[in-house]
């Protein structure tokens, strides 16, 4: 499936071109083009745009912001292989392979934008401070580096020098294999149960098109470079297990004293437990390292050495003549350290794992019955049974759509927040209902 809006909103600049008008009638340096009353003066009409009626080829190409390819819908491959034992009587045993893989997935990309930093052009990062002489010996500054065209010269030479083209390319590509197990036992004296384990590994280099996510930004880092991006997915769950039975209690739910029947016997007792890994999301430095104008922000530096739960802000160092030839991690301690302005990030993308889930959902119920086709049944149903603080991108017990954060300071290693959990997500604390229910 291609989204609608993909295709709505790439008309070409002479369908979609805006012009702004100023309060004084004028656009851009031009004058008295619009005047008020605008509407009564005739609004837009032909041969009242600068450069006349229609847009030059010049200026079309100037103006060109997106890009619609030839059409490929995605598609995907599926395959699947499971085997299922029945014994003693109550019991199934199923264990299943499961494999998907996804083609000509969408991806956001700017196609006539490249990095101002490359490796051969990047500011270097250290974990101790340098010698001033060793500064100077660096032959690459800031301000040489933000005098770089980030423009394809292919596109440059062809005139789509004047914004940055979006295009949303059928290049993406995903996998998952999944090992699933489950064992059921059936209704049975009262009893039923069911216990699910899966091992699984989604793996992709493109999940969000559109701005749907803060966690893992919609563009790649390099639109030139998506082999850099495959990763895992921020839908990879690599384990979950869940639990769930239905203890629907026989003591004394046949008795003919009315009494002991309905104040000793006629409980039911249901509950769910699930375990499940948390969700992958990017550390993301929040700023333009690689100087190619995206505003989603690159990732980061990876000290190989430093502790995994640790963040670093940066310094700028300068050489004598005062530029900017590179930065010093505040933090030598850190695994992510903030990539500067003109630095090279070599992280990759999804490399933290949020917390997962530990929910124990739980009902308990009472029923009364005053004849055989009459009951009143009291009923208490409690989420996160035990209280237990889940600090999920999700919820714990649904999988419904929900906004996950509004902002990305805790995956920046240079915030206070970095990966505190608490800060941005509810603890998805106990709540209770009760319910009673007549049956006539």
């Amino acid at each position: 499936m291609i989204f609608d809006n993909v295709g709505s909103t790439a008309y070409p600049p002479q369908l979609s071109a805006t012009y702004d008008v100023n309060p004084d009638g004028s656009v851009g340096a031009q004058k008295g083009v619009f005047t008020a009353p605008f509407l009564a003066n005739g609004g837009i009409f032909p041969g009242s745009l600068p450069g006349g009626s229609s847009l030059s080829v010049t200026d079309a190409r100037q103006s060109t912001s997106s890009y619609l390819p030839d059409q490929k819908l995605p598609y995907s491959i599926q395959w699947n292989v499971g085997v299922q034992h029945v014994f003693h009587n109550d019991y199934t045993l199923e264990t299943r392979y499961l494999g998907t893989r996804g083609v000509h997935l969408l991806v956001q990309n700017r196609l006539n934008i490249q990095d101002k930093v490359d490796a051969t052009h990047f500011l270097p990062t250290y974990l101790a401070a340098p010698s001033q002489a060793q500064l100077d010996g660096l032959t690459t500054t800031l301000a040489q580096l933000n005098a770089r065209s980030n423009l394809v010269p292919a596109y440059a030479n062809a005139g789509f020098n004047g914004a940055a083209i979006v295009g949303f390319m059928p290049w993406g590509d995903s996998s998952y294999h999944g090992l699933a197990t489950q064992l059921t036992r059936r209704f049975a004296r009262g009893f039923q149960s069911t216990v699910s384990y899966t091992w699984s590994h989604n793996i992709d280099d493109s999940t969000a098109t559109h701005f749907s996510t803060l966690l893992s930004p919609r563009r790649p880092q390099d639109f030139r470079n998506l082999r850099d991006e495959r990763s895992n997915s921020p839908l990879d769950r690599r384990h979950r297990l869940t639990a769930s039975w239905l203890w629907d209690m026989p003591y004394f739910a046949s008795s003919s004293n009315w009494a002991t029947k309905n104040l000793i016997g006629n409980w039911r007792f249901v509950g769910t437990y699930t375990a499940e890994s948390g969700e992958w999301v990017t550390a993301q430095s929040g700023t333009d390292s690689n100087l190619n104008g995206d505003s989603a922000g690159d990732r980061t530096i990876i000290n190989p050495s430093g502790d995994p739960k640790l963040g670093s802000a940066v310094t700028a160092l300068k050489n004598s003549s005062g530029a900017t030839v590179a930065y010093l991690a505040t933090n030598p301690n850190a695994r992510y350290i903030t990539a500067g302005s003109g630095a090279m990030a070599n992280s990759g993308r999804n490399t933290i794992l949020m917390p997962g889930i530990n929910n124990f959902d739980l009902s308990l119920a009472k029923r009364f019955n005053f004849t055989e086709k009459k009951s009143i049944e009291f009923r208490g149903d409690f989420s996160n049974a035990f209280n237990h603080p889940q600090y999920t991108a999700g919820l714990i017990n649904s999988v419904k759509l929900t906004s996950q954060t509004t902002t990305r300071l805790f995956l920046q290693p240079n915030n206070s927040t970095f990966q505190q959990w608490s800060n941005n997500f509810s603890s998805n604390s106990r709540t209770l209902q009760l319910v009673a229910k007549f049956v006539f």
